[in-house]
């Protein structure tokens, strides 16, 4: 399939070819028939896109601070290489489209191939959806106007909030397409609409749609031109619909509006506002988020979940609805909204249109019978080649973290990359052939089929480790998976029977001991007789309660998907079994009670360490800082910047943070390459995952839990 993309760091706008996405359990798969260019939206990222760096920093000013603190913690280069590749990443643009129902996932009731359906996909032949942000076309609905049913729901949302009632006067500043769809609404409603722009064609549409225009001008106030309208008693509410930097949309909304008026920004503009007026006015100002409730709620989009409809009546696929339902009535007119049409291999040409022209709707074509229905898509006719015990690798999932670290080694490592996928489809195809892949997918099956592919890379969501390495291993692969191994005993013991009857190499992504700061303090403590004491420290930063990583299937947890680092790196110091673990978290606050832990792990020879692992710090304070005591020295890692030592013995430090993804890779081609160890003892794998799981449980049972392998 064609799918649109644009590139952020020069805004070049690029059709290319991409697999089919594959259906998940809450989710449809759709055709697409008509997408909708969102004109203000769109604008705005072509203008960021094209923008210079020192222009891209002045449109995103908050920024500034996190890049700031993150070159103060982590280094200059480590943040040059985060920032160039977030700008290096492309994006599928767009969010209103029309299209057909190609495949329903097993938990999806209510909708069937063939479907007319509208949805929030991008400019794509085939869009994956959640079912909730999706929704039926009635029959006497044409796809040309059902295309604009998303943007009208943002607009919907807009007046939920403002909620007017019949004979109010209201005022829309921003006449574009929400502005244009906001007054139609309203006029809908039984208000009196007064329309604003400096735009004379858009405010002359309005006043077609039965609302009063007034067009910006330099000589002539907007605010004493609505107050006539208000009949001298200000406006009983303001919806914000324009696009702009400047403040001065909510400064006339402000001044035009009654005592106790309300404002709602659907649009995006300055935001220093003058208290003077609203205190003088007691003045009640929000900003209405998007299609309206469930919108950026997990729960909701992702999983599924709708919300009680006796407490949350209008969510934002109900939304849809509505709006739809205005549509068959034929209270909205979007015909006089389009501006033009382009089949969708003329998109290039629509969006030099936005930039030159002011279009308000811009509506892309699909030719249904045309588009490939690929799962699987060759990124180049060269044959993949090698010998066979030539690591020829195949990855799967494609996040955050696989762009920045893990696929920018592999293209460095020299090894054979094959096949990568991912189940979504979206830039599997831009990144595989930025990686130098030679073949993009879709579907897992195309990984562990292929006998030519002997090496796996793993780094989806932590649930789905322990499945993908047991296939894997299973299909004869070699197997790194990015940690955790396992989110339970369950699924551990799994692995270790899959690992039992298989030959292949498996490493989980323990990196920091792979690190030369770990590796160098490892060689002084060589010639070591007592124990150690070893405390950790990690700065580890918060993130919201709602994210995948706390949810207990998806994610397990931050002390399970990422504080089992540190576990391995105390297995690593003091070479012996973790034989007890006890932590402490706090407590009866929030859903992240537990990614504030204290972690205190004996080991079999005696030795002891302390893990703190804390959400709840500042990000300019440093992120990981560790700390080991032997014989009359203390060795400090910090960030993993410099390693310091205090008595006799060698520091070490070199510009670059180092946290060992690089070396960790090499060593595990190297051990396929020749058929030697992993890297890691499979039992240390064990231990350490284990390890982090009686972490969890004590910190809940308050008791000291010993740690077994079987």
């Amino acid at each position: 399939m064609k799918q649109l993309t644009q590139n952020l760091k020069n805004g070049v706008i690029s059709l290319t070819e991409s697999p089919v996405p594959q259906v998940g359990r809450e989710s449809i798969v759709v055709q697409s028939s008509l997408s909708l260019i969102s004109t203000g939206t769109e604008r705005m990222l072509l203008e960021f896109g094209r923008g210079s760096l020192i222009e891209k920093v002045k449109s995103q000013p908050e920024k500034v601070n996190q890049v700031i603190n993150k070159i103060k913690t982590d280094g200059l280069m480590p943040t040059l290489d985060a920032v160039k590749a977030k700008l290096d990443d492309a994006i599928v643009p767009g969010y209103s489209l029309v299209g057909e129902v190609f495949s329903v996932g097993r938990n999806v009731d209510g909708f069937y191939s063939g479907d007319r359906v509208v949805c929030n996909g991008g400019h794509a032949e085939f869009v994956r959806v959640s079912k909730n942000l999706a929704a039926k076309i009635p029959d006497n609905v044409s796809d040309e106007t059902a295309v604009f049913t998303v943007v009208g729901a943002i607009a919907l949302q807009g007046i939920r909030l403002l909620n007017p009632a019949l004979g109010e006067s209201i005022c829309v500043i921003g006449l574009g397409l929400v502005g244009q769809l906001t007054v139609q609404l309203l006029t809908a409603s039984g208000c009196r609409v007064f329309g604003i722009d400096i735009n004379e064609d858009k405010v002359k549409l309005v006043e077609s749609f039965g609302a009063v225009g007034f067009t910006l001008q330099e000589k002539e106030s907007p605010v004493d031109a609505a107050m006539a309208f208000s009949r001298g008693m200000g406006m009983d509410g303001v919806i914000v619909a324009a696009s702009t930097k400047s403040t001065e949309p909510i400064d006339y909304a402000a001044e035009m509006s009654k005592k106790r008026g309300k404002i709602v920004l659907t649009g995006v503009t300055g935001l220093e506002l003058k208290r003077r007026t609203f205190y003088d006015k007691e003045l009640t100002f929000q900003v209405s988020c998007s299609y309206g409730p469930g919108r950026y709620d997990r729960a909701y989009e992702e999983l599924g979940n709708d919300y009680p409809f006796g407490y949350v009546r209008w969510t934002l696929k109900r939304n849809f609805e509505a709006v739809l339902d205005m549509m068959t009535a034929g209270k909205i007119d979007v015909k006089p909204l389009i501006s033009r049409s382009f089949p969708f291999a003329d998109a290039d040409k629509a969006y030099d249109l936005l930039m030159l022209e002011n279009p308000l709707g811009i509506v892309l074509q699909y030719d249904k019978g045309a588009a490939r229905r690929d799962f699987s898509i060759e990124l180049t006719s060269k044959p993949v080649s090698g010998r066979s015990e030539k690591p020829v690798i195949g990855y799967i999932g494609v996040g955050n973290f696989a762009k920045q670290v893990l696929l920018p080694a592999l293209k460095n490592s020299g090894a054979v990359l094959k096949t990568i996928a991912s189940a979504s489809g979206g830039n599997v195809s831009a990144l595989g052939q930025k990686f130098g892949f030679a073949l993009a997918t879709s579907e897992y099956s195309q990984v562990f089929e292929d006998s030519s592919i002997n090496t796996l890379f793993i780094s989806t969501r932590h649930g789905s480790h322990a499945e993908l390495v047991i296939r894997a291993l299973k299909s004869g692969k070699n197997v790194f998976v990015e940690k955790p191994l396992a989110l339970n005993k369950t699924e551990l013991k799994d692995v270790i029977d899959a690992h039992s009857n298989s030959n292949g190499i498996l490493l989980v992504g323990f990196n920091r001991r792979f690190s030369v700061f770990s590796r160098k303090l490892k060689e002084s403590l060589s010639s070591k007789s007592d124990p150690l004491c070893i405390n950790i420290m990690v700065n580890a930063g918060a993130i919201e309660g709602s994210h995948w990583v706390h949810d207990t299937e998806c994610g397990g947890g931050r002390i399970i998907g990422e504080a089992c680092h540190f576990i391995d790196l105390i297995r690593y110091f003091t070479g012996s079994q973790i034989t007890e673990v006890y932590a402490v978290s706090t407590h009866g606050h929030s859903v992240t009670d537990s990614d504030k832990m204290c972690i205190t792990i004996k080991s079999k020879d005696g030795s002891i360490g302390t893990i703190n692992y804390f959400s709840n710090g500042s990000k300019s304070y440093p992120k990981e800082r560790i700390e080991v005591f032997s014989e009359g020295r203390v060795y400090v890692i910090d960030n993993f910047k410099s390693l310091t030592c205090f008595g006799k013995g060698k520091s070490h430090n070199q510009f670059a943070q180092d946290k060992g993804h690089g070396r960790e890779i090499t060593e595990f081609l190297q051990a396929v390459e020749t058929g030697g160890k992993s890297p890691i003892p499979f039992e240390e794998l064990i231990e350490s995952t284990l390890s982090s799981f009686a972490a969890v449980e004590s910190s809940k049972t308050g008791k000291p839990l010993i740690v077994e392998i079987a």
